[in-house]
């Protein structure tokens, strides 16, 4: 509901402001302690990717709230916002986007660790749930660069708005496509933020779509196996769907002006 988004948006930023919160029982603040307030803003920015790679990688509707509190405390609080992206970049480097390449001297579960994987007791957690962890991310991204905290003050810009998407988009078309990251990642952000991307960047955004399905969408069918084609042909199909259209749908769960009077 929209008066609970509220209840746990004003929680947070008075915890950051220096305000006495409560919480289990007892009122706590960041000027108890002089790294107070950086300790806050690091947990709190590592919290958010966790809902990323947690909540929403299952329930993919769930980005949206989640998004829009960030970029409200991102809009008042910057420094949350520039540890957020650190921890994003650091369990997700296909949000930058950037696919590490494997330096001399690294070791294979090193590499893969870096690459994102998660390894306990030197086991690589299964392709299907790093997938998965990554695709959250991802959606929570593209969610947080399109949303505006409704109550707060407009008159600045979006601390990291859909400009940044627009980046990453023309960023990932630059690189050599990944088999199976590269076609889950262009359709995770497309059907979260292709709407956003479509209103604001018109004819250039058709042109980048066109682009992708007569030029990009070859380049990963080249590097994809057969039993990799799961994600490659749903993102043929939705390219193809929003080409003939001429039109990309709105995102599923994205808030509308009737949530806030829940």
């Amino acid at each position: 509901a929209g008066s609970k988004l509220r209840e746990v948006f004003d929680k947070i930023n008075n915890l950051l402001s220096g305000k006495p919160v409560q919480t289990e029982g007892q009122a706590v603040s960041v000027t108890q302690h002089p790294q107070g307030l950086e300790f806050v803003c690091y947990k709190l920015a590592e919290k958010f990717v966790k809902h990323g790679e947690g909540e929403v990688s299952f329930h993919h509707d769930s980005a949206f709230p989640i998004a829009v509190v960030l970029s409200g405390i991102w809009e008042l609080h910057p420094r949350v916002g520039d540890i957020f992206l650190a921890h994003l970049h650091k369990k997700c480097p296909y949000a930058v986007p950037f696919y590490p390449a494997r330096k001399e001297g690294t070791s294979m579960e090193e590499y893969q660790r870096i690459l994102g994987y998660e390894i306990h007791d030197s086991k690589v957690e299964e392709q299907d749930h790093f997938l998965k962890r990554m695709s959250g991310m991802i959606r929570l991204y593209a969610a947080i660069i399109q949303l505006r905290w409704p109550y707060g003050n407009k008159q600045g810009a979006h601390p990291h708005g859909l400009s940044y998407g627009w980046r990453w988009l023309a960023q990932m078309l630059n690189l050599e496509p990944l088999a199976d990251v590269t076609a889950m990642l262009l359709l995770d952000f497309l059907e979260v933020c292709g709407n956003a991307l479509m209103k604001q960047y018109g004819i250039q955004f058709w042109k980048t779509m066109f682009f992708i399905q007569k030029s990009y969408i070859p380049r990963i069918e080249a590097v994809t196996s057969s039993g990799q084609m799961g994600c490659l042909s749903r993102l043929k199909n939705f390219v193809q769907k929003c080409l003939q259209a001429q039109e990309i749908p709105l995102p599923k769960g994205i808030l509308t002006p009737s949530f806030w009077r829940t």
